[in-house]
């Protein structure tokens, strides 16, 4: 299993207790998809530049897709501007491929935290496969699903994560969904302006 995968499962295994936005978490799961990716061999950092190897199968489809989405020109793409173009739907991706791959079932009277529908995972090897890295607080795991906003980052995971590749990336993830709080917080603005307007007439 990917890690970008093991978020999205425990995204839905903790969202009854601490619901996830969609945007938030599609922005952790790209940056999920960096660490595997590197992992994978299908890219290397230059500082913040996204460099890609030569492709070769991962065995994940959805990993796969985003080894053949790497910008394979110079200056080649932030990690950022990757997070922004990867992200776009990507926590919805996630779910569907983990109802297509059987890791999900539809259920009755559940509300469905990532999308509109409801679903609940299965026991299965990949779920308990996951839920080990999630015990075990995995820092980068553990980072990502605190940057996403449904765990709070422990003290000693941000340590082991000081310096070096796993900051870059963390950095730039944290950077995008700041960027995108501050965005939706100028909408929220923006519709008080334009409910004000209205109220006027």
């Amino acid at each position: 299993m990917t890690t970008a995968r093991d978020l999205a499962i425990v995204a839905l295994d903790t969202a009854s207790a601490k619901p996830v936005e969609q945007g938030d978490l599609s922005l952790a799961l790209a940056g999920a998809e960096v660490f595997d990716l590197i992992e994978a061999r299908a890219l290397v950092l230059d500082d913040d530049r996204i460099v890609p190897s030569a492709p070769s199968p991962t065995g994940d489809r959805l990993l796969d897709e985003a080894a053949a989405a790497l910008v394979r020109q110079e200056p080649y793409e932030s990690i950022e501007d990757w997070l922004w173009r990867r992200g776009r739907g990507l926590s919805a991706a996630y779910v569907d491929d983990l109802e297509r791959i059987g890791l999900t079932t539809r259920a009755r009277g559940r509300r469905i935290p990532l999308r509109t529908g409801r679903t609940e995972l299965v026991d299965s090897a990949a779920r308990r496969e996951a839920e080990e890295r999630w015990t075990a607080g995995e820092p980068v795991l553990t980072a990502l699903a605190a940057a996403a906003g449904f765990h709070d980052q422990p003290a000693d995971g941000a340590e082991d994560l000081a310096g070096g590749t796993a900051a870059t990336v963390l950095a730039a993830v944290g950077d995008a969904l700041q960027e995108l709080e501050a965005v939706r917080q100028r909408k929220v603005i923006e519709d008080a302006a334009f409910d004000n307007v209205w109220r006027g007439f």
